[in-house]
């Protein structure tokens, strides 16, 4: 059984944790939230140590069949769009490799006449001798592919299911493949299937009441470590911000998850899924971002660029506008143009700049931190720091309170 049969199940009668997650996400004080605060990071300090896991985004491509009214890349949306060739896709990686990173995460529109065929295999295994740890953030596929992308060296998988609340989800997917809300919600499961280790999954805050996708989170996550427990795990909570077509953006205050908000979210899936990594993105402005970091982050994006070519302007020469999913050649051209971004960032810091930061709290930036030189004889990798055992599923199915700080 899926999870997509399970949902509504786990959220009308949650287990015990998923009881407790729902306690620390209530309204709560400044003293209480303080508390918790400490505790969340006792516990990073605990599993993970002063360490935060730095990555980047790499976009391929901006193409894409789907209509979901939040997206910048939305197939209706009359932007500037490419789809970087290998030869640009590898200039882009040289350029965050010569500023440290060897964790990168290839992002896409869903297009199948654009991403298909071999390219991403292809991308990969450009990538694979100089970047250790490749991971993707495509449309959903089948298991049998996934297993095949992994063969050619993805080993991460990012798929967040923008919104758990079904009802707002059928009606932000207007067309396109993405309309199918259990294809997306299984997603995970069949990359597992396929073999890949490392999964991350989240939702796009301000689409849906907050709670709810926060709970709904939590039971996906509950779900993956029972069922999928050879694979870590990483959650992320990206709050909504101006996008290609709505650049006027301004969150729906019934909706919106505030900065207290957030750091009580992270604090409550900190204290409830101890050894889970945690995401935060340059979404999120530099001031907020440094003073989470310490508090039960382990993962951090930094001089991030949200279109193709962002990083060294590959792929300006095949600029051309989509109307309605159809391309159109620009008709004229200053050759200064750029492919348009998914949506703005916040924190605009160099790597550098991000770096330094963390080790003035004293937190090691950790650029590397996988090699397929630590595989196994068999093949396969031995379980590392963060990593579910079998002793954590059963934990997280038959885990009870941990007594929380009182305030």
């Amino acid at each position: 059984m899926s999870f997509a049969a399970e949902i509504e199940h786990s959220l009308s009668q949650p287990s015990p944790l998923l009881r407790r997650f729902g306690g620390l996400i209530e309204p709560a004080d400044p003293a209480r939230l303080e508390a918790l605060a400490r505790r969340s990071q006792q516990l990073t300090r605990h599993h993970f140590g002063r360490t935060m896991r730095l990555f980047a985004p790499l976009y391929l491509s901006n193409e894409c069949v789907n209509n979901c009214r939040y997206c910048g890349f939305s197939r209706d949306n009359p932007i500037l769009r490419t789809t970087l060739t290998i030869e640009q896709v590898e200039r882009e990686a040289r350029h965050l490799h010569g500023l440290g990173f060897r964790n990168l995460l290839l992002v896409a529109g869903e297009h199948p006449k654009f991403v298909s065929e071999g390219y991403l295999q292809a991308c990969l295994d450009t990538l694979r001798p100089t970047i250790p740890t490749l991971a993707i953030e495509v449309g959903p596929m089948e298991d049998d592919q996934y297993a095949e992308i992994v063969a050619h060296g993805a080993e991460g998988l990012v798929v967040y299911q923008e919104t758990y609340h079904r009802p707002t989800y059928e009606t932000l997917h207007t067309s396109g493949p993405k309309k199918n809300y259990d294809w997306r919600l299984d997603c995970p499961e069949r990359a597992y299937a396929g073999g890949f280790r490392r999964i991350g999954i989240g939702a796009l805050f301000g689409l849906a009441p907050w709670r709810h996708e926060a709970l709904a989170l939590a039971a996906h996550l509950e779900y993956l470590l029972r069922h999928c427990w050879k694979a870590q795990f990483t959650v992320a909570f990206p709050r909504m911000r101006p996008y290609a077509g709505n650049y006027e953006y301004q969150p729906d205050p019934s909706l919106f998850l505030g900065d207290r908000e957030l750091l009580q979210l992270i604090t409550a899936f900190r204290i409830c899924f101890p050894q889970v990594g945690i995401v935060v993105s340059t979404r999120e402005p530099a001031p907020l971002r440094d003073a989470l970091a310490p508090l039960g982050v382990t993962h951090m994006s930094a001089n991030a660029r949200t279109e193709p070519g962002g990083y060294t302007g590959a792929g300006h020469d095949d600029l051309h506008l989509t109307v309605r999913g159809r391309r159109v050649e620009l008709e004229s051209a200053s050759g200064c143009e750029r492919a348009t971004e998914q949506f703005r960032i916040d924190d605009t810091r160099s790597a550098g700049e991000v770096a330094a930061m963390l080790r003035g709290q004293r937190i090691d930036p950790v650029w590397k931190d996988w090699d397929e030189a630590i595989l196994g004889a068999d093949g396969t990798p031995a379980a590392s720091p963060g990593a579910a055992t079998a002793k954590d599923a059963k934990n997280a199915k038959n885990a009870k309170p941990e007594p929380v700080p009182a305030p």
